[in-house]
């Protein structure tokens, strides 16, 4: 006696009306499928998002989530900050807000075409200075109170690695950056992938004499683990090196 075949519902579930329009929207915006996963994230990235942000694709998986970069400007109140990265200016934009005065270093010209008109639009255009170069040439003529570091991580694929080590930051290792950094002054801000090799990380405390005060802080948005923060000198807490 043959069996009859039995017919399988199909569990493919159909697109709702309102995840249609997202997609027509995100299409409308001409972004690649790279960085579509952080579009769907972009009013985290910028909560003023409609208001005319505009992003190359580099931009969309580097900048700094508006939260995270608040945590970081609410350290540097009152404050010279040098942003040796500044990419699309997620970070500078924050500072500017809190900040006396910035200076932003991007080597990408047409990286700093947007934040300028945000700056403009939201009236804080007076307290940053955009310079167009490399940090590491122009280093030894920078003067500040504090400097923020967050190079290049390599793109999207750092999250494959399962420990982020200082090498791996681009455009130079992370020694170097640091050095360079801390010959301007040790008041140092380090933002990192979550993945990274925090006892490296902490070992950079020892590259001054004294030792700094270090600090490292996790930081989350919606409750996901989106990087490492890392406070030396006098932006951080009471801890002393080799004791956080």
């Amino acid at each position: 006696m043959q069996k009859k075949a039995s017919r399988r519902r199909s569990t493919t579930c159909r697109p709702n009306k309102r995840q249609i329009q997202k997609r027509r929207k995100f299409l409308e915006e001409g972004l690649t499928p790279l960085v579509e996963k952080y579009w769907f994230q972009r009013y985290d990235l910028f909560s003023r998002y409609d208001e005319g942000i505009k992003m190359d694709e580099q931009g969309w998986y580097s900048v700094t989530p508006e939260k995270i970069a608040i945590t970081h400007a609410k350290r540097c109140e009152n404050a010279t900050v040098i942003d040796c990265f500044a990419g699309v200016g997620g970070n500078a934009i924050q500072f500017a807000s809190m900040c006396y005065h910035v200076v932003a270093i991007e080597i990408d010209p047409l990286k700093l075409i947007w934040p300028l008109t945000m700056l403009k639009y939201i009236g804080v255009e007076d307290y940053i200075d955009f310079i167009v170069g490399d940090f590491f040439q122009l280093a030894p003529s920078l003067k500040g109170d504090i400097v923020f570091l967050s190079p290049p991580w390599g793109g999207p694929s750092y999250k494959w690695v399962k420990i982020f080590i200082l090498d791996l930051l681009k455009p130079k290792d992370g020694y170097e950056i640091f050095q360079a950094a801390q010959a301007i002054t040790p008041n140092i801000i380090m933002f990192l992938p979550r993945n990274v090799d925090l006892l490296q990380v902490e070992e950079l405390c020892w590259l001054s004499s004294p030792p700094l005060q270090v600090e490292i802080e996790k930081n989350y948005v919606r409750s996901n683990l989106k990087g490492v923060t890392v406070y030396f000198g006098g932006t951080a807490a009471s801890s002393q090196c080799g004791s956080s």
